[in-house]
Parts: C-alpha cells; sequence; structure tokens
C-alpha cells in the first residue's frame, strides 16, 4: 500500500473516530441535561412544600362539604392511615354523574355489598367537592396503596374522561392543599393507573401530557401558596 493510501486511510479513521466521540458527547450532554431538569424539578417542588407555612395551609383550605359514609366493611372499614406518603387520582367512569350521587353509591355499598368502593373526596361537575372518609382513615380506591394514600375521585362529562374547568380547578387546588398539608410534593401525586395499571383516570393515561400538565399545575399552585 502507498504512503499516500496509507495516510488517506489513517485520515478516514481519525474522521470517523472525531463523529463518533462528538456523537458520544452530545448523549452524555443530553442525558446530563434531563438529569438535571429532573433534580430541579424535584427540589423545587420539595423546596415549594418546605417553604408553606401552617397559617398558609390554612388559608389556602379549599370549600368542601363533609358527608362521611357510615362506617361498614364495604365503603368505610373504619381502619387508620399508616401514613400519607401519596395522593392518588381516580375518575367515576360514569359520565355526568354528580359527586353527590357518586357519594351516596358508596354509602349504599353497606347495603347492596355489591363490591367494596370508597374514596376520600369526590370532586364534582361545578367544583363541588365532597369528603366521604377522613384523612386519618383508609378508603378502598387504590389496592395495595390503600394504607398510605388518600384518594380523589373525579367526575366528568365527556366520553373522553377528560375534566372540565372548574373539576380540574378544584381538582388541583384540593390536591396541591392535601400535598402542602401532608408534606407531599408533585412527585407524589399519581394516577390509579401508576398503581395497578387500570385505565384510570382514562384521559390522563392515554394522554401523558395532560398527566404531565396536571403535575404542573400543581406545582403552580404550590408556588403560589
Amino acid at each position: 500500500m502507498s504512503d499516500h493510501k496509507r495516510k488517506r486511510g489513517a485520515g478516514q479513521i481519525l474522521y470517523d473516530m472525531k463523529h463518533v466521540l462528538v456523537g458520544v458527547l452530545c448523549l452524555i450532554m443530553i442525558l446530563l441535561l434531563i438529569v438535571a431538569v429532573t433534580r430541579h424539578r424535584t427540589s423545587a417542588s420539595v423546596r415549594t412544600v418546605t417553604e408553606i407555612s401552617e397559617e398558609s395551609v390554612e388559608a389556602h383550605t379549599p370549600d368542601f362539604e363533609v358527608e362521611l359514609l357510615t362506617v361498614n366493611e364495604y365503603s368505610r372499614p373504619g381502619i387508620a392511615l399508616e401514613e400519607v406518603n401519596g395522593i392518588v387520582i381516580h375518575y367515576t367512569a360514569n359520565p355526568g354523574t354528580s359527586a353527590e350521587a357518586n357519594r351516596d353509591y358508596f354509602e349504599g355499598l353497606k347495603d347492596s355489598h355489591e363490591t367494596k368502593a370508597s374514596a376520600h373526596f369526590i370532586v364534582g361537575l361545578e367544583g363541588e367537592i365532597v369528603q366521604c372518609i377522613p384523612t386519618a382513615e383508609i378508603a378502598y380506591a387504590s389496592n395495595d396503596r390503600n394504607s398510605d394514600t388518600l384518594s380523589i375521585e373525579c367526575c366528568y362529562e365527556n366520553e373522553d374522561g377528560s375534566f372540565n374547568q372548574a373539576t380540574y380547578d378544584s381538582v388541583i387546588h384540593l390536591t396541591a392543599w392535601l400535598c402542602a398539608k401532608f408534606g407531599l410534593t408533585s412527585d407524589d401525586v399519581m394516577r390509579h393507573y401508576d398503581i395497578t395499571g387500570k385505565l384510570c383516570p382514562v384521559y390522563y393515561v392515554e394522554n401523558p401530557d395532560a398527566w404531565e400538565q396536571f403535575l404542573a399545575d400543581v406545582d403552580a399552585y404550590l408556588a403560589s401558596m
């Protein structure tokens, strides 16, 4: 092989190695950026919660009606929560029904024995909130996480399962307030789907960008407290 060809071959190898190196460096930079953004979001959430005073939590308490279920083995077992480590968002899977109607369905399970189901809070189509179970007790809502989570059941009108604006605003307010009250962040807010794989709340499972926006809106509300 001539010196010219050797030089040309060596030059090509160096050229290819430079491109590979640049590609690897770009990939590393992208990964570092993702990690940095994730850490920033988490630390920002933690900082927001730790800076919220008890007075501010009290001042931002949402309006809700307390209509506790009768203690019974089908919807309110009266078992104490171990601790509050998360908040789980659900949807009723029954379009057009009200918060009161869903609360009454849970209450009726003590007589019908149809299934075991309930939630701590239900948010209605007009943004109304009904509390069904004290936050110190478990609800039959989130399967293996019943013992350490609070559950919010959400009413909806559209077949796709999306929440109307009144419902959405109330759910954001309630979720953020519960986060502040129990020292949680948006990282501790999850869908029923995240626990069991069930398509609940279906719109926010099928539209992950909408779920990310939901969490961002919770962060924004926490930052305003």
